[in-house]
């Protein structure tokens, strides 16, 4: 992840940005159902304060705040330069190979 934060800090990105988990397991723990919920509503939005992410689900503000963090961390969402969040991106496409031991 550090690699996807330092592309997106210094806007100097490959051929796309990445963001990579050790495991399915930890994937699953950071894009929760409701954080999924939470990106399809912020996709393409441009930025919006946390509370006006809330309304857009139908979620308390409490705890979006608390999966905007989670995600904030991750490094898939941003902070706006003017106040909110942001997620920067188009699309995202979610990848992984589960093959027998």
């Amino acid at each position: 992840m550090a690699g996807f934060a330092s592309a997106w800090r210094t806007g100097k990105f490959g051929k796309s940005a990445r963001i990579s988990f050790a495991t399915p397991e930890l994937l699953w723990k950071v894009l929760t159902a409701k954080r999924w919920e939470l990106l399809k509503a912020l996709c393409g939005a441009g930025p919006v304060s946390i509370r006006e992410a809330a309304r857009r689900v139908n979620r308390d503000v409490k705890a979006v705040h608390s999966d905007v963090t989670a995600l904030l961390d991750a490094g898939v969402l941003d902070r706006a330069e003017g106040g909110g969040i942001v997620f920067p991106y188009d699309a995202v496409k979610v990848e992984f190979l589960l093959q027998a031991a």
